[in-house]
């Protein structure tokens, strides 16, 4: 249990990747107050925990109703997330998450403090995107029972933990790494990202065609 749980919050880490989100959190929040901020960030990561709760739960279902097997999406959500680590290792970002300069940050500025900038972009897409929604359902089709499930859940708070604590220092660590250290710990994830990508792909593979793995 205590495996898997560490196992699931790696994959989150390292897809949801708070890091790359600092910088336009700042330019979302560039005015506002402690208080403000506290709440976009809250409102940031609550989203991405409710995201989590609701594909650990539905996500299944959704398949079997679109009629798409557990294994053809292993298979193609395994290639999805390598592509991710690729593009992260060469310093290209997420491919399937927006480029922060696309954002109009200045109209959003221009408007009283609002929280809806919080869930759109900066939780969604920004921070959980197509890829970590789905390794969400990735792994929880391959567990079963609630005390698994929660395995998912649990993770799922502790990385929206983790990202709320990100966000709150997130000028210091700009500041500290600068854009070199975050540049490098972004390629750092995305050879774990790949790491992760090539379980998911064999897992995919086994379920697919059990004679051959």
């Amino acid at each position: 249990m205590n495996t898997e749980i560490i196992k699931i919050i790696l994959a989150f880490v390292v897809l949801i990747n708070p890091f790359s989100a600092l910088t336009l959190f700042l330019d979302l929040t560039r005015g506002y107050s402690m208080i403000n901020r506290r709440k976009v960030a809250r409102i940031a990561c609550l989203t991405i925990f409710i995201t989590i709760s609701f594909f650990t739960v539905a996500g299944e279902t959704l398949l079997k109703l679109l009629g798409i097997s557990i294994g053809s999406f292993q298979l193609a959500g395994g290639i999805l997330v390598f592509l991710i680590s690729l593009n992260m290792m060469n310093g290209d970002g997420n491919p399937v998450k927006p480029d922060q300069e696309n954002f109009d940050v200045d109209h959003i500025q221009s408007a009283p403090p609002s929280t809806a900038s919080a869930v759109v972009p900066l939780a969604i897409p920004m921070m959980i995107g197509p890829g970590g929604i789905s390794t969400v359902i990735i792994y929880s089709s391959q567990i079963s029972g609630i005390l698994r499930v929660s395995a998912v859940l649990i993770a799922g708070f502790l990385i929206s933990l983790f990202c709320y604590l990100a966000l709150m220092a997130a000028g210091r660590i700009s500041r500290l790494l600068g854009d070199t250290g975050l540049n490098i710990m972004s390629r750092i994830m995305g050879m774990l990202l790949a790491a992760v990508s090539i379980e998911i792909i064999v897992s995919g593979l086994r379920t697919l065609f059990p004679d051959l793995i």
